[in-house]
This record gives C-alpha cells, sequence and structure tokens, in this order.
C-alpha cells in the first residue's frame, strides 16, 4: 500500500527528511487511513510512525590512519601536502632554536661562568642568528676564550 502522502507530512511534522521516517508495517492499514497532520501526531505519539537516528560519520579509517601514523607509517613525500614552512613554520623553526640559547646564556650569566660584556654580546649574536646551538655557541665561546677569567672550559 502507498504511504507517501502520510511520510511527507510526517518528514514536515517531525522535522526530517523523508528517509528517516519509519513506519511499523504491522499498522500499515492504520497509517494509510490517516489523512491530516493531527492523524499523523496522533500516530508520532502511539509509537506507529517514528524519526530514525541520523546516520553518523565513521572514526574506524581515522582511527587506523592515525594508529598507523603513530607507528611512523604514512609520512612520507607522496603524503606531505603543502610547503616546508607551512608545515613547520619559520617563526616556530626560530623560536625552537633562539629559546634554548638565551635560557643556556641566562644560566651562565646567573652562574657567572661568563661577564656582562660577554654576555650582552653571545645575546646579540645569538638574536642575530649567529649560533644554530647551543653546542655551537660553546665551541665559539671556547675559541674566542669568553668565559669568566678567560680560562677554556
Amino acid at each position: 500500500m502507498d504511504l507517501k502522502v502520510q511520510k511527507r507530512i510526517a518528514s514536515d511534522v517531525l522535522g526530517c527528511g523523508l528517509g528517516r521516517i519509519w513506519i511499523d508495517p504491522d499498522k500499515a492499514e492504520e497509517v494509510s487511513m490517516a489523512i491530516t497532520r493531527q492523524d499523523i501526531r496522533r500516530l508520532v505519539s502511539n509509537g506507529v510512525i517514528k524519526k530514525k537516528q541520523e546516520n553518523g560519520i565513521s572514526r574506524h579509517r581515522a582511527r587506523k590512519n592515525h594508529l598507523q601514523r603513530k607507528r611512523g607509517r604514512r609520512r612520507g613525500h607522496g603524503t606531505l601536502k603543502g610547503p616546508k614552512f607551512s608545515r613547520y613554520s619559520r617563526k616556530e623553526r626560530w623560536m625552537n632554536t633562539i629559546r634554548p640559547l638565551r635560557k643556556e646564556l641566562k644560566r651562565m650569566y646567573g652562574d657567572e661562568e661568563i661577564t656582562t660584556p660577554s654576555y650582552r654580546k653571545l645575546y646579540r649574536m645569538a638574536t642575530g642568528g649567529a649560533f644554530r646551538s647551543i653546542e655551537y655557541m660553546k665551541t665559539y665561546m671556547k675559541d674566542h676564550n669568553l668565559y669568566e677569567g678567560g680560562s677554556n672550559r
């Protein structure tokens, strides 16, 4: 029996699409007699007509891919999208270089391993990008006798 009209009215009453309307197959005869919106509302309250739950988006594939990435897969050149510096920005790279340098300089200055002029000079050099790591900075300090008292440590 054709219940298109009842389905259409029910979808309007329940505020969803036609595909989400469920009609009890055992009560199809009763539903076919319903021709007004009031009749449909009564059938909805009696549980003869129901709104199906909305379909979600499965996270199965996403979880699987995430697990693979954690294991180091899916990281090759074919997977990369976007330019080098959009994945790891220049600013981020700079911050990860300069912060440890400044922290180490501050520690050395606080422990009186270097003098004020040496500290200022090295700080400015670090800001200028002269050192790429703490080890490079320490090598420079050793080569130029910038440790306190001019001794090589």
